[in-house]
C-alpha cells in the first residue's frame, strides 16, 4: 500500500494556495477561473488518492443514478455524452489512482488485451468510412475501463464497499427518480409495450443495475445466510421485474435457481432454500395467471402477448450482419459498431437506437471473427484464473453469473453500456476478496 498524504503539509499547500489564487486574481484576472478549475480539479484528485474507496464508492453510485439521462434529459443531448466520457475517463483515474495508494497487479487475461489487439488490427486493416481515429480511441478507452481495477491489489475493503454499494445502487435510482418525478422533471414510470419503472435513467439500464444487485445479494445470502441480504435480493428482483427487462430477468431467474439448487453454503442450508423455492414457483405461476388482468404493465404485457422485437432487433441485425460479412476477418476497428448506423436516419429515429442489442454482431462489426474469437478466448482464461481462487458458493455463483453473462450477451449491449462498469467492478470486488485474504467459510448470523 502506498503512503498516506501528510496531513501537516495540508495547511502549507492550503496557504500556498490561497496566496496564489489572490495574486492572480489581482495581477491576472483573466486566469483566475482557470487556475481555479485547476486548484478544485487538483484537490479532487488529492481526494480520491486519500480515499480511494470513497471515491470508487462515489464513482459507483455516479454511474449507477444515470445522471447522463436525467441530466441529458433536462440540459441537452450534448450534456448526456459529456457525462458518459467524463464517467469513463474518471473510472479509468480511479484505476491509477488506486493503484498508486494499493500497488499493481497482474492481470495477464484481462479481456481489455482483446480490445486493445481489436484496435491494433483496425488500424492495420482500415478503419469504418463512418469511424473517425479519435472515436476509436474513444471506444477502446471506454470498452477496457470496465475491466480495469484488475490491474489494481484492491485490499478487501474495496471489496466490501464496491459490493455494498452495488446491493443498493437500483433502490438509489428508484428513489432519485421519484423525487425527479414529484418535481415534475422527469417521469417514473414510462410507456413501452406496457409500463416500465425507469428510476432516475431508463428501464433498460435499472433493469441491468438490479440484476447486477440481485447476483451480489444472492452471493452474500449464501455466503451468510443473513436475513438482510435476502430482503436486498427480493428487493431487487421486484425491482427488475418493474423495469420491465426480459433478458435480465430471465437469465437473474436462471442462476438463483440453479445456485439455489446447486451451491454448496452450509451458512444457507437446504432447510432454508426451500422456501425460497417453493415461492419463487408460486410467484412466476401466478404471475402468468395475472398476466391478462394486468396487462398495462410491461412484463404482464409480455408474458400475455406478442414479445417479439420491441427493440427493432430483426431490423437492425441485418445491418451488422452485413457489415461484418463485409470484413469477415479482422472487421473495422473498435467503434465501428457505434457508427454503422447515423443517429439521423429514419431506421434510427424509428428504433430510438443505433446500437446493435448483441454484443457478438457488434464485436463481429469492431474486430471481425478473429476479434471475437480473441475476447472470448480472453475471457474464458480470465474467467478460469480467478475462479481457481473461489470456493464453495462464490465460484458456483460466479460460474453461473458469467454464463448468464454470455447468454445475455445475445440480446443486449452488455459491454458497451455503463451497466458493465458496476457488473465487471462487482465481479472484480468478488474476485479481489477472493484474493486477498485465504477461504474461510462464514456461517449464519
Amino acid at each position: 500500500m502506498g503512503p498516506a498524504i501528510p496531513r501537516a503539509l495540508v495547511p502549507v499547500l492550503v496557504l500556498l494556495l490561497a496566496s496564489a489564487g489572490l495574486g492572480i486574481a489581482w495581477f491576472l484576472p483573466n486566469f483566475f477561473w482557470l487556475f481555479l478549475m485547476v486548484v478544485l480539479g487538483g484537490a479532487t484528485l488529492l481526494l480520491a488518492l486519500a480515499c480511494p474507496v470513497p471515491a470508487c464508492v462515489f464513482w459507483l453510485f455516479a454511474i449507477g443514478l444515470t445522471p447522463d439521462m436525467w441530466a441529458g434529459d433536462l440540459l441537452g443531448a450534448g450534456t448526456a455524452v459529456a457525462i458518459v466520457a467524463a464517467l469513463k475517463v474518471s473510472g479509468l483515474v480511479l484505476v491509477a489512482l488506486a493503484m498508486a495508494r494499493y500497488g499493481p497487479a497482474w492481470d495477464g487475461f484481462n479481456p481489455g488485451f482483446a480490445f486493445a489487439a481489436m484496435f491494433c488490427a483496425g488500424l492495420l486493416h482500415g478503419l469504418h468510412p463512418n469511424l473517425d481515429l479519435a472515436e476509436s480511441v474513444r471506444t477502446l478507452l471506454g470498452s477496457i475501463a470496465p475491466f480495469a481495477f484488475g490491474f489494481v491489489r484492491l485490499p478487501r475493503s474495496w471489496s466490501r464497499a464496491v459490493i455494498g454499494a452495488v446491493l443498493c445502487m437500483p433502490l438509489a435510482s428508484v428513489l432519485l427518480g421519484a423525487g425527479l418525478a414529484a418535481a415534475g422533471l422527469r417521469p417514473l414510470l414510462v410507456e413501452g409495450a406496457g409500463l416500465r419503472l425507469q428510476g432516475a435513467g431508463h428501464p433498460a439500464f435499472l433493469g441491468g443495475f438490479a440484476l447486477t444487485a440481485a447476483c451480489a445479494a444472492l452471493l452474500e445470502l449464501l455466503r451468510t445466510g443473513r436475513a438482510r441480504y435476502l430482503a436486498w435480493l427480493l428487493l431487487n428482483l421486484m425491482i427488475l421485474l418493474l423495469s420491465g427487462a426480459r433478458a435480465p430477468l430471465a437469465v437473474a431467474v436462471g442462476v438463483i435457481g440453479l445456485a439455489l439448487l446447486l451451491a454448496p453454503a452450509p451458512a444457507f442450508p437446504w432447510p432454508r432454500r426451500i422456501p425460497l423455492l417453493l415461492g419463487g414457483a408460486i410467484a412466476a405461476l401466478g404471475l402468468l395467471a395475472l398476466a391478462d388482468t394486468l396487462g398495462t404493465i410491461r412484463i404482464f404485457t409480455l408474458l400475455g402477448g406478442d414479445a417479439e422485437n420491441l427493440s427493432g432487433r430483426d431490423a437492425i441485425w441485418p445491418l451488422f450482419q452485413a457489415a461484418w460479412d463485409a470484413s469477415p476477418w479482422w472487421g473495422w476497428g473498435v467503434g465501428a459498431g457505434k457508427m454503422l448506423i447515423a443517429p439521423e436516419t429514419p431506421l434510427a429515429r424509428l428504433l430510438g437506437t443505433t446500437a446493435a442489442h448483441n454484443e457478438y454482431l457488434r464485436i463481429g462489426v469492431d474486430g471481425g471473427s478473429i476479434g471475437l474469437a480473441l475476447l472470448v478466448v480472453f475471457f474464458l482464461l480470465w474467467a478460469i484464473s480467478h475462479l481457481r481462487a473461489l470456493h464453495g458458493a462464490d465460484r458456483w455463483v460466479m460460474v453461473l453469473v458469467l454464463l448468464g453473462f454470455a447468454v445475455h450477451s445475445a440480446t443486449d449491449n452488455t459491454l458497451i453500456a455503463t451497466t458493465s462498469s458496476v457488473l465487471f467492478a462487482w465481479i472484480i470486488a468478488v474476485f479481489a476478496r477472493a484474493a486477498a485474504a485465504p477461504f474461510v467459510p462464514e456461517t449464519s448470523a
